[in-house]
Protein backbone atom coordinates (compact mmCIF):
# COMPACT_ATOMS: atom_id res chain seq x y z
CA UNK A 1 0.00 0.00 0.00
CA UNK A 2 1.41 3.82 -0.98
CA UNK A 3 0.73 6.32 1.22
CA UNK A 4 0.04 9.63 0.25
CA UNK A 5 3.60 11.68 0.30
CA UNK A 6 1.58 14.94 1.42
CA UNK A 7 0.51 13.25 4.37
CA UNK A 8 2.44 14.48 7.69
CA UNK A 9 3.62 12.51 10.27
CA UNK A 10 0.84 14.75 12.56
CA UNK A 11 -1.77 13.33 10.20
CA UNK A 12 -0.34 9.90 10.86
CA UNK A 13 -0.39 9.96 14.42
CA UNK A 14 -3.57 8.90 17.02
CA UNK A 15 -5.44 11.53 18.79
CA UNK A 16 -6.42 10.90 22.67
CA UNK A 17 -8.27 12.04 25.47
CA UNK A 18 -6.42 11.47 28.62
CA UNK A 19 -8.70 10.25 31.59
CA UNK A 20 -7.92 11.29 35.28
CA UNK A 21 -9.45 8.25 37.05
CA UNK A 22 -11.01 9.21 40.65
CA UNK A 23 -13.72 11.60 40.10
CA UNK A 24 -14.04 11.67 36.45
CA UNK A 25 -14.51 7.98 36.11
CA UNK A 26 -15.45 6.86 39.46
CA UNK A 27 -16.72 8.37 42.31
CA UNK A 28 -15.19 10.02 45.39
CA UNK A 29 -15.39 8.25 48.34
CA UNK A 30 -15.73 10.44 52.02
CA UNK A 31 -13.58 8.84 54.75
CA UNK A 32 -15.80 10.58 57.80
CA UNK A 33 -12.81 9.58 59.90
CA UNK A 34 -10.56 12.18 58.01
CA UNK A 35 -12.80 14.67 56.60
CA UNK A 36 -12.12 14.62 53.09
CA UNK A 37 -13.01 13.00 50.04
CA UNK A 38 -10.30 10.42 48.26
CA UNK A 39 -9.96 7.21 45.81
CA UNK A 40 -11.83 4.02 46.66
CA UNK A 41 -9.80 1.94 49.20
CA UNK A 42 -11.62 -1.29 48.37
CA UNK A 43 -13.14 -3.18 45.45
CA UNK A 44 -16.91 -2.42 46.75
CA UNK A 45 -16.34 1.54 47.27
CA UNK A 46 -15.45 1.70 43.50
CA UNK A 47 -18.63 2.90 41.81
CA UNK A 48 -18.04 3.75 38.10
CA UNK A 49 -20.48 6.99 37.15
CA UNK A 50 -23.07 5.56 34.94
CA UNK A 51 -22.87 8.04 32.01
CA UNK A 52 -19.00 6.74 31.80
CA UNK A 53 -19.16 4.48 29.37
CA UNK A 54 -21.25 6.00 26.59
CA UNK A 55 -18.94 8.80 27.04
CA UNK A 56 -15.82 6.95 26.16
CA UNK A 57 -17.99 5.03 23.19
CA UNK A 58 -18.75 8.64 21.84
CA UNK A 59 -14.77 9.62 22.41
CA UNK A 60 -13.95 6.44 20.04
CA UNK A 61 -16.66 6.66 17.18
CA UNK A 62 -15.22 10.75 17.14
CA UNK A 63 -11.55 9.02 16.49
CA UNK A 64 -10.08 9.06 19.71
CA UNK A 65 -8.07 6.75 21.64
CA UNK A 66 -9.46 6.93 25.46
CA UNK A 67 -6.49 6.76 27.91
CA UNK A 68 -6.09 6.81 31.69
CA UNK A 69 -3.47 8.78 33.28
CA UNK A 70 -4.05 9.07 37.11
CA UNK A 71 -2.25 9.46 40.54
CA UNK A 72 -2.55 6.24 42.80
CA UNK A 73 0.08 6.84 45.77
CA UNK A 74 -2.56 4.58 47.90
CA UNK A 75 -0.36 1.80 48.03
CA UNK A 76 2.78 4.27 49.14
CA UNK A 77 0.72 6.04 51.87
CA UNK A 78 0.45 1.88 52.89
CA UNK A 79 -3.51 2.65 52.37
CA UNK A 80 -3.55 -0.47 50.59
CA UNK A 81 -2.05 -3.60 49.03
CA UNK A 82 -0.60 -4.00 45.23
CA UNK A 83 -3.35 -6.60 45.19
CA UNK A 84 -6.13 -4.43 46.43
CA UNK A 85 -4.99 -2.01 44.19
CA UNK A 86 -5.54 -4.33 40.81
CA UNK A 87 -9.21 -5.71 42.31
CA UNK A 88 -10.36 -2.25 41.91
CA UNK A 89 -8.74 -1.45 39.05
CA UNK A 90 -10.24 -5.17 37.74
CA UNK A 91 -13.61 -3.76 38.98
CA UNK A 92 -13.74 -0.63 37.03
CA UNK A 93 -12.51 -2.87 33.56
CA UNK A 94 -15.14 -4.95 34.53
CA UNK A 95 -17.90 -2.52 35.08
CA UNK A 96 -16.99 -0.62 31.74
CA UNK A 97 -17.04 -3.85 29.42
CA UNK A 98 -20.25 -4.79 30.62
CA UNK A 99 -21.43 -1.43 28.78
CA UNK A 100 -19.27 -2.22 25.38
CA UNK A 101 -16.38 0.36 26.72
CA UNK A 102 -12.72 0.06 26.57
CA UNK A 103 -9.53 1.99 27.58
CA UNK A 104 -6.71 2.02 25.13
CA UNK A 105 -4.53 2.72 27.86
CA UNK A 106 -4.23 2.87 31.68
CA UNK A 107 -0.96 4.72 33.24
CA UNK A 108 -0.33 5.21 37.32
CA UNK A 109 1.84 6.75 38.93
CA UNK A 110 2.34 5.00 42.49
CA UNK A 111 4.96 7.16 43.74
CA UNK A 112 4.75 10.00 46.42
CA UNK A 113 7.15 12.45 47.44
CA UNK A 114 6.51 11.55 51.82
CA UNK A 115 5.71 7.50 51.04
CA UNK A 116 5.36 5.52 53.84
CA UNK A 117 7.01 2.68 51.15
CA UNK A 118 10.08 3.39 51.19
CA UNK A 119 10.90 2.07 47.40
CA UNK A 120 7.63 4.43 46.55
CA UNK A 121 9.24 7.61 48.07
CA UNK A 122 10.32 9.38 44.94
CA UNK A 123 10.03 12.68 43.10
CA UNK A 124 9.16 11.50 39.87
CA UNK A 125 8.26 12.81 36.82
CA UNK A 126 5.08 10.63 36.27
CA UNK A 127 3.10 12.49 39.18
CA UNK A 128 0.68 15.33 38.16
CA UNK A 129 1.00 18.05 37.68
CA UNK A 130 4.36 17.14 35.78
CA UNK A 131 3.31 15.40 32.48
CA UNK A 132 5.53 12.18 32.46
CA UNK A 133 2.51 9.61 32.07
CA UNK A 134 0.96 11.75 29.61
CA UNK A 135 4.33 11.93 27.50
CA UNK A 136 5.01 8.10 28.40
CA UNK A 137 1.28 7.11 26.62
CA UNK A 138 2.02 9.18 23.98
CA UNK A 139 5.39 8.22 22.91
CA UNK A 140 3.94 4.30 23.63
CA UNK A 141 0.51 4.87 21.95
CA UNK A 142 1.92 6.90 18.98
CA UNK A 143 -0.40 10.09 20.14
CA UNK A 144 -0.12 13.53 18.97
CA UNK A 145 -0.72 15.21 21.86
CA UNK A 146 -0.81 18.79 19.83
CA UNK A 147 -4.33 16.94 19.15
CA UNK A 148 -5.31 15.55 22.29
CA UNK A 149 -7.12 16.80 25.51
CA UNK A 150 -6.66 16.18 29.07
CA UNK A 151 -10.18 15.63 31.34
CA UNK A 152 -9.76 16.01 35.03
CA UNK A 153 -11.34 17.13 38.48
CA UNK A 154 -7.89 18.81 39.57
CA UNK A 155 -5.69 21.46 38.57
CA UNK A 156 -2.91 19.21 38.78
CA UNK A 157 -4.79 17.07 35.78
CA UNK A 158 -5.05 20.70 34.06
CA UNK A 159 -1.24 21.76 34.49
CA UNK A 160 0.05 18.27 33.13
CA UNK A 161 -2.07 18.05 30.29
CA UNK A 162 -1.04 21.95 29.43
CA UNK A 163 2.35 20.83 29.92
CA UNK A 164 2.12 18.01 27.68
CA UNK A 165 0.50 20.10 24.82
CA UNK A 166 -2.98 18.99 25.14
CA UNK A 167 -6.23 21.36 25.69
CA UNK A 168 -7.72 20.12 28.95
CA UNK A 169 -11.58 20.04 30.25
CA UNK A 170 -11.95 20.83 34.19
CA UNK A 171 -14.57 18.31 35.57
CA UNK A 172 -16.44 20.71 38.45
CA UNK A 173 -17.70 24.33 38.98
CA UNK A 174 -15.47 27.25 38.53
CA UNK A 175 -14.83 29.23 41.71
CA UNK A 176 -13.65 32.61 42.49
CA UNK A 177 -10.69 31.09 44.42
CA UNK A 178 -10.13 28.10 41.54
CA UNK A 179 -9.86 30.96 39.49
CA UNK A 180 -7.44 32.83 41.07
CA UNK A 181 -5.02 29.30 41.61
CA UNK A 182 -5.72 29.10 38.22
CA UNK A 183 -3.74 32.11 36.82
CA UNK A 184 -1.08 31.87 39.75
CA UNK A 185 -0.40 27.83 38.34
CA UNK A 186 -0.78 28.96 34.72
CA UNK A 187 -3.11 25.61 34.92
CA UNK A 188 -6.43 27.48 33.02
CA UNK A 189 -8.84 24.77 31.31
CA UNK A 190 -10.06 25.26 27.73
CA UNK A 191 -13.54 24.24 29.26
CA UNK A 192 -15.24 23.38 32.19
CA UNK A 193 -17.85 20.98 32.44
CA UNK A 194 -20.33 19.13 35.33
CA UNK A 195 -19.24 15.99 34.78
CA UNK A 196 -17.50 13.57 31.89
CA UNK A 197 -20.05 12.61 30.44
CA UNK A 198 -20.24 16.44 28.88
CA UNK A 199 -16.75 16.86 28.70
CA UNK A 200 -16.80 14.28 26.17
CA UNK A 201 -19.41 16.25 24.11
CA UNK A 202 -17.58 19.54 23.95
CA UNK A 203 -14.69 17.32 22.19
CA UNK A 204 -16.92 15.61 19.83
CA UNK A 205 -18.41 18.85 18.65
CA UNK A 206 -14.89 20.64 18.65
CA UNK A 207 -13.57 17.36 16.50
CA UNK A 208 -17.17 18.28 14.14
CA UNK A 209 -16.70 21.80 13.76
CA UNK A 210 -12.67 20.95 12.30
CA UNK A 211 -13.76 18.45 10.15
CA UNK A 212 -16.01 20.26 9.06
CA UNK A 213 -13.35 23.35 7.76
CA UNK A 214 -10.88 20.43 6.86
Amino acid sequence: MTIDSRLTTHDLRSKAVFLDRDGVINELVYYEEHGLLDSPATMDQMQVFPWVAGAIRDLKKAGFKVVLVSNQPGIAKGYFSKKTFEKIRQKMVDDLAKEGAFLDGEYYCFHHPEAKVKELRVNCDCRKPRPGLLLKAGNELDIDLASSWMIGDGLTDIQAGKEAGCRAILIGKMKCELCALMEETDARPDAVAPNFLEAADIIVRSQKVLSSKS
